[in-house]
């Protein structure tokens, strides 16, 4: 119990934070306000990071992965899956969305009232080509435009790249590639220490918001939460076990089903990726996964596969297209929700902080303003648990996956028959 309390106590206490916050609000209304500086100093704090922390985080992951050439075929084949994993997974929360609006029978007039004070930025835009638009949406015309942070994709790529050639410098780019370590473990303590004033931050700037909009977004919230949990149960049971049929038939499906069991009691109890990997390195084993696919792709998926924070994405994404009213119908719109819920659970989840990080993400493509991002952030708290349980325990069955496309078709068979 005392293992259970201490893995989930930053979770207890932003959930304390946010009932606080929102008790604040519905007690004293707009004079709740009172206490909006404190989360906009939370917001600044994090908005001054958030740079340089994807900047070293995304160059150093790149820098580092020199020793991998030896398992190309591996990174090649976990590259496919978690791709497209992580692909379906954003078209099934798309759907799940729109059979289910978590915001349909909630009355979001009053909190259309103060959307109305923070309208997205609207952007000059000039009569681009298709090929135009991608070349603004990657690229920047100056070095000093990446040091912004309504340039999040820009600074990606240029992060991509220039970690791509520290390692292609070899020799000559190994000091660099320390410095990005280095500067990736200051980023990583400098998050640390932002968040131990996240409850007290996000406590008071929902109670703000509240005040503001009295208690209409709560059920907002409750119907988002019961939509998570739904999509949760049909990935979870549905999708793992199409995946687990893929990688290895029928006898797939048994060994999976018989072994992930522990990996998934550990992800909700510990309620971390991280903290999974022992137990999933013992299932994935259980299941004839050789040792090399097992050590390499349970320690990268903790931390760049992330199916349900894909599902969380779409529904941040959609909560605030609901609150700003834009069109979630046309393609273009549906398009840009599923690869932007791509980029928050298969890029953003691999940094450090990458929840609030992805929430700025969504912010920045789609130019909503900064003073919303608690609105979302509360969806990152209520759904920790569900989404844990997707990213850690889907790692296992993605080694079944791996494992097929490696070692070819008969795979499982060949373990099964040197086991016995």
């Amino acid at each position: 119990m005392r293992k259970f309390l201490k893995s989930y106590q930053f979770t207890f206490l932003l959930l304390a934070a946010i009932i606080i916050g929102g008790t604040a609000g519905i007690i004293f209304g707009p004079e709740a306000a009172v206490v909006k500086p404190f989360g906009d100093l939370f917001l600044n704090l994090m908005f001054m990071i958030i740079v340089p922390l994807v900047f070293f985080s995304i160059a150093s992951a790149i820098a580092s992965m020199d020793g991998m050439k030896r398992l190309g075929k591996i990174m090649g084949s976990i590259f496919i899956v978690f791709f497209v994993t992580a692909i379906i997974a954003a078209v099934v929360g798309m759907i799940g969305v729109t059979l289910f609006n978590p915001l349909a029978d909630t009355d979001v007039s009053a909190i259309k009232e103060l959307m109305d004070e923070f309208e997205p930025e609207e952007v000059e835009t000039e009569d681009l080509t298709l090929l135009g638009h991608l070349v603004n949406t990657f690229t920047v015309s100056d070095f000093s435009l990446l040091l912004s942070k309504g340039n999040m994709l820009q600074l990606i790529v240029f992060s991509i790249l220039f970690g791509l050639a520290t390692t292609m410098a070899k020799e000559h780019g190994k000091p660099m590639a320390n410095f990005l370590a280095s500067g990736t473990a200051v980023m990583m303590k400098m998050v640390s220490i932002i968040m131990y004033y996240a409850p007290i931050g996000l406590g008071c700037y929902f109670a703000a918001i509240i005040g503001e909009l009295g208690p209409q977004i709560l059920g907002g919230y409750a119907r988002t939460f019961v939509l998570y949990l739904g999509l949760t149960v049909v990935y979870y049971f549905g999708f793992f076990t199409l995946y687990a049929f893929i990688a290895g038939g029928k006898d797939g499906v048994k060994v999976f089903w018989k072994n992930a069991a522990a990996p998934s009691v550990t992800a909700i109890a510990t309620c971390s990726s991280a903290a999974s990997i022992p137990a999933n390195l013992t299932a994935v084993k259980k299941m004839g996964v050789p040792k090399d696919i097992a050590e390499t792709i349970i320690p990268l998926g903790a931390n760049t596969h992330k199916d349900g924070s894909v599902f969380g994405g779409v529904l941040k994404i959609v909560f605030l297209f609901v609150l700003f009213d834009k069109d979630m119908t046309s393609l273009t719109s549906i398009l840009s929700i599923i690869g932007v819920s791509f980029l928050v659970g298969a890029v953003m989840g691999a940094i450090p902080g990458g929840g609030m990080i992805g929430e700025m993400l969504i912010l920045s493509v789609f130019g909503f303003p900064p003073e919303v991002l608690p609105i979302i952030a509360v969806i990152s708290t209520i759904i920790d648990a569900p989404a844990t349980l997707l990213n850690s325990t889907g790692n296992t069955v993605c080694a079944m996956l791996v494992t097929r496309l490696v070692e070819g078709k008969n795979w499982l068979q060949r373990q099964l028959a040197v086991g016995n």
